[in-house]
């Protein structure tokens, strides 16, 4: 048991100390280096001696599970949900096994929005190269020659990709309330373009070469001694970490470098870049948004950037539980006030679906999404996203090509 391992390490380890402590000036020493050597053992690394090894499946049939007609994630011989606690007292080996899954469902819901919901792939920098990293957005057939109406889809930060909200929802809940495709699916029934972004798609991994890790801690302008004595600490490193290193014997990890994708490095730059690229360019007359969390205030700083477009292009924003912030964010007045009519964010909260609720910051409308679950509000608020859509869409028209206004709209939400 890799437990009871672990423990007797620890009592070999003492009972050393405990003898050098009662010997002389020699022992002292050899008892401060030990005692600096249990200073410098990570216990998660430490854990890792007994561990399987960190080699896990590529297909969902490898994993032994598929997604059942109702879009669940099931084992295919038990029929029960997916677990995460695969092997028991292995919290780290389960946790990188739930990580290989998830890029299996990104992948997974990649073919989907081709497939099902006869989405492209586009790449982007447009004009990128072949050695060049490169990410990329889906968009229907129509979404550039649409002459109506264009929904853009982004969602939050962290692991997702293009197509999901929450890959938590995909593995435990279903793909319905996971992914974008019942909004996809809608939208193209309702005469929709759709454009998907996919923010978190920010650079790409590398196996780091030992000639780059040489390059990155070489200084060849440093003088001598300072190299020398950078040189002389590194030894001293690598002899205290080659000391400890049986104690620990991790698996070894490979070293990665990133690669940022050029003006798609960071959410708020991806979306600028799609809007500037093809948003901007589409024929629709109006554009639609819907934001997640950190989708919100990417369009937030898309709105600061190119605040004159988005006022002529885009009639409504539906963001769900958005972390954008005006203040910190250094919204304009302007921009305020034409949130305050083209905009509404449906947050978590225990009240009933599209109740008001109370804002601190003067943008938007909020109203509740009907869930308290962070990850569940756009799955919550889809047909009210959609019913917001087209009231505002109804607005403008019967108004003209002026801006339209959506205060009795929003008037007639609160009092749901």
């Amino acid at each position: 048991m890799y437990v009871s391992s672990i423990a007797l390490i620890w009592l070999r380890i003492w009972i050393n100390m405990a003898q050098l402590q009662q010997g002389g000036s020699d022992e002292k020493e050899k008892t401060t280096a030990l005692k600096d050597l249990l200073s410098r053992i990570d216990l998660d690394e430490l854990m890792k001696k007994d561990e399987p090894p960190l080699e896990f499946p590529d297909t969902l049939e490898g994993f032994e599970y598929a997604f059942n007609e109702k879009g669940q994630l099931r084992h295919i011989k038990t029929g029960e949900p997916f677990v995460f606690n695969y092997r028991e007292d292995l919290h780290r080996w389960n946790q990188k096994r739930y990580e290989a899954l998830g890029e299996i469902i990104t992948k997974y819901v990649y073919e989907l929005l081709e497939e099902e919901c006869h989405l492209k792939k586009v790449y982007v920098p447009v004009d990128t190269t072949e050695s060049e990293p490169r990410s990329f957005i889906f968009m229907s057939e129509d979404a550039m020659t649409n002459p109506e109406k264009l929904m853009v889809l982004i969602h939050g930060s962290g692991v997702v990709r293009a197509g999901q909200w929450a890959r938590r929802l995909i593995i435990n809940e279903d793909l319905d309330s996971g992914t974008q495709i019942p909004y996809i699916k809608r939208a193209i029934e309702e005469g929709y373009g759709v454009i998907v972004l996919n923010p978190n798609e920010n650079y790409i991994e590398v196996e780091k070469t030992k000639a780059q890790v040489q390059l990155s801690s070489d200084s060849s302008d440093e003088p001598a001694e300072k190299r020398e004595r950078k040189d002389k600490i590194q030894k001293d490193t690598k002899k205290r970490r080659d000391f400890y290193e049986k104690y620990r014997n991790p698996q070894k990890e490979k070293e990665t470098v990133q690669l940022y994708i050029r003006e798609n490095g960071s959410p708020e730059e991806h979306a600028i870049y799609v809007w500037d690229h093809f948003i901007s360019q589409s024929a629709a007359e109006n554009v639609f948004f819907v934001a997640h969390s950190y989708g919100g205030l990417a369009f937030v700083e898309l709105m600061i950037q190119r605040e004159a477009e988005v006022k002529n292009k885009v009639t409504a924003v539906a963001l769900t539980d958005s972390v954008h912030n005006v203040w910190h964010q250094e919204a304009g007045k302007t921009i305020r006030e034409w949130m305050r009519e083209n905009c509404c964010n449906w947050v978590s909260s225990s009240e009933p679906l599209d109740t008001s609720v109370e804002s601190m910051l003067p943008d938007c409308p909020r109203v509740s999404a009907g869930t308290e679950r962070h990850e569940l509000t756009s799955w919550k608020s889809f047909p009210s996203a959609f019913r917001f859509f087209g009231e505002a869409l109804e607005a403008k028209h019967s108004s003209g090509r002026g801006a339209p206004t959506r205060r009795s709209q929003r008037i007639r939400y609160e009092e749901l």
